[in-house]
This record gives structure tokens, C-alpha cells and sequence, in this order.
């Protein structure tokens, strides 16, 4: 007879699964409001603004490096690298691309525009899977996909005429804005993609390709400080306002630990789950962005803000809705054999 599980480890289960939903959403959202802090207000008597972008995915990469490799030593695994080192270092430039025009875009966008149109990384995920996967996907698949980008669409290309931040650098630059917002969209659904990929092909531990990725990227984004001459005019504004420096410390914590809250749901509930929380995330990032920054939104945005988060929300349902099973195949009752003989 099978063993039920007790209603003690499934109360255990639920709590600590609870626990880590409030840690992703929480860390996420104080992760983006950071991120949009550090990029847009001003610092200091003088109202100086942060410009180096660089050295924020250096200090992200560097507490993250520095955490995997103490999971892989306390866990007691290797550090050796399981797959071949370039593959490590093409996920790593990848991955900074992304973080930068991320950060980048935050100079010309608003964080509601730029959070909702991370909505629509399923197009170059679909693109990506494709060319390197050779996956095939369902004509739903598409529409949901079709339907999220012209959400995103109406939402950036109809804001409030009185879209200006008083602590902006000045009005919304929708141009380089969307540029810099489909090169972070390009790269990171390279990036996913290829990280999947390199899971499928080795027996790798999560750890390990986070430690050596981050490793790379750390050496990657240091050198570009340094020859953009920008690593001391960094440390110098850094050492100048003490808030940046909490603000910038806070904010690597917070993506470092959201990454461990992130593959328990991930490995506990499945990807399924992981997606709808990722989408309330991101609806409860505009909202608080909204409130905190002061940022208007027109009606055509909320109408387009409708769209993406309904199609998400219904995507996500009708994938939980089980299907229904083959029929069976009629088998003779004797001289039969397996399907890959005859009779």
C-alpha cells in the first residue's frame, strides 16, 4: 500500500513554501526599486546622478560568485568546471550585455516600462529555442506571445503626457529606451537558453555554472571598468555618498539571495509555479514603482498593462488544466508483439 504523505510534512511544505513566494517577491521588488533608485535620483547636495552601469553587474556578480562558491564548499562538491570553459565565459558575456542595457535603459525609461516589457522575453526565448534547441511550439503558443508584445507595445508607445519624473534626467527617451530594452530582451533569452542547454548536456550542479558564469562576468565587467577608466570615478562617488554605497551593497544582497528562493520554488513546485509568481512580481513591482516614483499612467497603459497581465494569468491556467489522456491502443489478445515487430 502506498504511503500518504503526513499532514505535518505537508503543512511544512506549504509554510516553507509560502515563505519562500514572500522572499522572491519581496527581494525582486526591492531588487527593481534599487535598481530605479540608483539610475534616476540624484545624489548628494549637488543632485549628482550615478552613471556607471558596469560597476553595479560588477558587484552583483562578484556577491554572487562569492556565495556559490561557498555553497560548493560547504555542500562539499567539486569546483571543477564540468563543461568546457567557453561555455562558461559565452554565458557570461551574454549575461552582461543583459544586466547593462537593463541598467542602461533605466536612463531612458521609466521601471513600469522597462518591467513591463521583460514581459515580452517570450518572443526571443521562442526565437532562441529554436536556433539552438530546435524546439517546435504550438500555434498558442504564438498567441499568447503575440498577445503579451502588443501589450507591451500599447503600454510604451501611449504614456501620460505628464510622464516626467521630478528626479529624472529629463523626459522619457522612448528610443533609445526600446533599444536598449530589445538588446536586453535579445541576451537574456540567449542566455536562458543556452544555460538550459548547458544543463541538458552535463551533469552540472547549479552552483557550478553560477559560480563560474559569475566568475567570468566578474572578470569581464572589471576589465570594462577599467578600460572605460571608470572603476575609481566609481569608488570615488561610492566613498562621496554613503547611500549609494548601502543602496548598491543592498542591492547585490538582494539578487543574490532571491537566486536561492528562486530554484527552491523552481525544484519544490515546478516551472509552472515559478511563472505565475513571476508575474504577480512583476504587477506588484509597476504598482509600488508607480507610487514611490510618482509615475503616471495613461488609460491606453493600463488597457495595455490589462492585456499582458491577462494573458500571462490565462497562459499560466489553461497549461495548469490537466489534459486528457490518449485513448489506448486496441491490442490483439494474442500473437501480439511489441510495436517495433510485426504479428
Amino acid at each position: 500500500m502506498a504511503e500518504h504523505p503526513s499532514p505535518v510534512a505537508n503543512d511544512n511544505k506549504l509554510l516553507k513554501g509560502v515563505f519562500a513566494v514572500v522572499g522572491i517577491i519581496a527581494t525582486l521588488v526591492i531588487y527593481g526599486v534599487l535598481q530605479e533608485k540608483i539610475m534616476r535620483v540624484p545624489y548628494g547636495e549637488k543632485k549628482e546622478f550615478f552613471k556607471y552601469s558596469l560597476f553595479l553587474v560588477f558587484c552583483n556578480r562578484i556577491t554572487t560568485c562569492a556565495v556559490s562558491a561557498g555553497a560548493l564548499l560547504a555542500s562539499k562538491k567539486a569546483l571543477e568546471p564540468v563543461a568546457p570553459i567557453y561555455k562558461y565565459c559565452l554565458i557570461s558575456v551574454s549575461n552582461i550585455l543583459t544586466t547593462t542595457c537593463q541598467y542602461e535603459a533605466l536612463k531612458y525609461v521609466s521601471f513600469p516600462v522597462q518591467t513591463l516589457a521583460k514581459c515580452a522575453k517570450m518572443i526571443p526565448v521562442m526565437v532562441w529555442g529554436t536556433i539552438i534547441m530546435q524546439k517546435r511550439y504550438k500555434g498558442q503558443d504564438y498567441l499568447w506571445a503575440a498577445l503579451v508584445t502588443m501589450g507591451c507595445s500599447i503600454f510604451i508607445l501611449f504614456p501620460t503626457a505628464a510622464d516626467i519624473n521630478p528626479y529624472s534626467r529629463g523626459r522619457e527617451s522612448t528610443v533609445w529606451g526600446v533599444l536598449l530594452m530589445v538588446g536586453y530582451l535579445g541576451f537574456d533569452g540567449f542566455t536562458s537558453t543556452f544555460q538550459d542547454k548547458l544543463f541538458k548536456g552535463y551533469d552540472m550542479e547549479i552552483h557550478n555554472q553560477i559560480f563560474y558564469t559569475t566568475l567570468f562576468s566578474c572578470i569581464l565587467s572589471l576589465s570594462g571598468l577599467v578600460l572605460q577608466g571608470h572603476l575609481l570615478l566609481a569608488i570615488d562617488f561610492v566613498f562621496r555618498h554613503n547611500d549609494c554605497f548601502f543602496d548598491i551593497a543592498l542591492l547585490s544582497t538582494v539578487a543574490t539571495v532571491s537566486q536561492f528562493f528562486i530554484s527552491y520554488i523552481i525544484r519544490t513546485f515546478g516551472a509552472l509555479t515559478f511563472a505565475t509568481i513571476m508575474t504577480t512580481r512583476q504587477l506588484v513591482s509597476i504598482m509600488l514603482s508607480c507610487m514611490w516614483f510618482a509615475h503616471p499612467l495613461s488609460w491606453k497603459q493600463w488597457a495595455g498593462a490589462a492585456i499582458v497581465f491577462g494573458s500571462l494569468y490565462a497562459k499560466s491556467f489553461l497549461r495548469s488544466i490537466p489534459q486528457k489522456p490518449t485513448p489506448p491502443v486496441n491490442v490483439p489478445e494474442s500473437g501480439a508483439t511489441s510495436s517495433k515487430g510485426e504479428p
